[in-house]
């Protein structure tokens, strides 16, 4: 049996306005959006990026949501990112700082109320 190694292709997300969400997405991450009909495809921003597509909502949004974004940026830089993230237009959420000594998060909402985490973990000694 041969293992291939699986890579992420795209996060995809309904939304109720698909290039409103597209370009707030497009801001947090440096990706260029690609409209196409009623979607939008994010492409990765570069090396180690991630791409996204944004389509029209098939139906409610569900009261819970089962999966979410988690990002991660180095040592000493959530605060300023989390900063960033809500003057584009998200939403900060609550702050994790001391749950497991290996990780302090944020997590936040975007234009859309979908929720994501922004983390940092302290440099291996």
């Amino acid at each position: 049996m041969t293992t291939h190694q699986i890579t992420l292709g795209a996060i995809n997300m309904e939304a109720q306005d698909p290039t409103a969400l597209a370009e707030f997405w497009a801001s947090v991450t440096g990706a260029t959006p690609s409209p196409s009909g009623d979607s939008v495809y994010l492409p990765p921003a570069g090396p180690g990026g991630f791409a996204m597509f944004f389509q029209p909502m098939t139906g409610p949004r569900p009261e819970h949501q089962a999966a979410h974004l988690d990002l991660t940026v180095p040592w000493g830089a959530r605060q300023t990112e989390v900063e960033r993230l809500v003057r584009l237009g998200a939403t900060h959420r609550w702050d994790v700082l001391d749950e497991v000594p290996h990780v302090q998060w944020t997590t936040l909402a975007d234009r859309e109320g979908n929720l994501f985490c922004v983390a940092e973990h302290p440099p291996a000694e």
